[in-house]
């Protein structure tokens, strides 16, 4: 697809840089991580990271290949461990000291408390933490009605910080998306998954240090939909780059974790000849369905990758929306999504008539990513 910036060739797929610094304003996303943890979009669901590492009751999750010292790498990382514990248990006290003076109080301390704060969560080597405090800290200048957003804030936050302290006595696949959301790698488990795999979109999310690129993947026999990160320093493309729309055929392998959709990609992805259909869909109902079952699993996750089938772009009261076609339901656009040229795309190839949206479903609304249209369904159209 034109203005993808897709090279000419597949051949070997380059391993992502390592997980050690991908916070940004999404990769936490992101998200790890659908789309990613509620401080970020980018580990929507994928979670954040750091140097391999653990979390309490368990013993180096995450590790790749051989370690050279055991024993060393042992020490390492019970002492990362309670460095997370004791900046957890800061976090904890900060968050009860907001609550007994009061939200209104958050407002008038600046932004600087929580910036020393979040330097803290750094200092003990939990940048999930520091990530979800940064946010705080945003929210007192964000307008009208941050009160309630910096309660719902403080609450995940909390959870987090509990969730982190007891993680010994929790269930192991949501142990380990703690430990993710925490700030620690996710590790690479389970078989790999071949198949025919669609691409239905790719977006590139920054911050000063990390640039994040997101690549969502749809496998066409299997049905599975998979997100593979890929990141550069500030300022730099990654180099992980697949042409929206293209069929590739490949391995990957998914990441452990409760909810986790993120994979790794195998050595080689071929080019596949032929059109691939999008994947089935279904109505607003559905995707917002969809999404409550996955926040059971990471109730951090800021969205969920959905495909909407007959919907019709819409202008109502508040903004930009998506109707189901016979006008039952509908799912407003993200104040993101409404601000892109993306917007008008899809609205021109929809004109007025039902089309079928690739996009990723939050408690902030929709953010339509691709579509396609009756006339031309095996044509994806990229939004971002």
């Amino acid at each position: 697809m034109k203005g993808m910036g897709v090279r000419s060739t597949i051949g070997p797929v380059p391993a992502p840089a390592p997980d050690g610094a991908s916070r940004s304003t999404g990769s936490g996303d992101e998200n790890g991580d659908g789309g990613g943890s509620r401080s970020g979009h980018g580990d929507a669901v994928g979670g954040a990271a750091g140097p391999g590492a653990v979390g309490p009751g368990a013993v180096g999750p995450g590790a790749v290949g051989e370690v050279a010292d055991p024993e060393a790498a042992r020490r390492r990382a019970e002492r990362r461990v309670a460095r997370i514990t004791s900046g957890a248990r800061e976090l904890e006290q900060r968050l009860t000291d907001l609550l007994r003076g009061g939200l209104a109080a958050a407002g008038q301390s600046g932004y600087g408390l929580w910036e020393e704060t979040a330097a803290r969560m750094v200092d003990a080597q939990a940048p999930g933490l520091a990530g979800r405090v940064r946010e705080l800290g945003a929210i007192p200048g964000s307008g009208p009605g941050w009160p309630v957003r910096l309660l719902e804030e403080c609450a995940l936050t909390h959870l987090l910080d509990r969730a982190w302290l007891t993680a010994d006595r929790l269930p192991a696949p949501f142990a380990t998306t703690v430990r993710t959301r925490v700030g620690l790698p996710s590790p690479v488990a389970g078989t790999p998954v071949r198949d025919h795999w669609l691409v239905l979109a790719q977006y590139d999310t920054g911050d000063a240090r990390l640039t994040t690129r997101r690549v969502w993947l749809y496998g066409t026999a299997g049905g599975r939909t998979a997100l593979v990160l890929s990141y550069g320093a500030a300022g730099r493309v990654p180099r992980l780059s697949l042409p929206v729309g293209a069929v590739l055929d490949g391995e990957l392998t998914p990441h452990a974790g409760s909810g986790q959709l993120r994979a790794e990609p195998g050595e080689h992805f071929a080019p596949v000849a032929g059109p691939a259909a999008p994947p089935p869909g279904g109505p607003v109902g559905a995707a917002l369905d969809a999404y409550g079952s996955a926040l059971r699993e990471d109730p951090w996750l800021d969205a969920w990758p959905v495909t909407l089938r007959d919907v019709v772009p819409a202008r109502a009261e508040y903004g930009w929306q998506l109707a189901d076609a016979g006008g039952h339901e509908a799912l407003p656009l993200t104040p993101d999504a409404q601000s892109r040229p993306g917007l008008w795309r899809l609205v021109a190839l929809s004109g007025g008539a039902p089309v079928t949206v690739f996009g990723e479903c939050g408690h902030r609304g929709f953010t339509p990513l691709a579509a396609w249209s009756p006339e031309a369904p095996a044509e994806t159209v990229p939004l971002v």
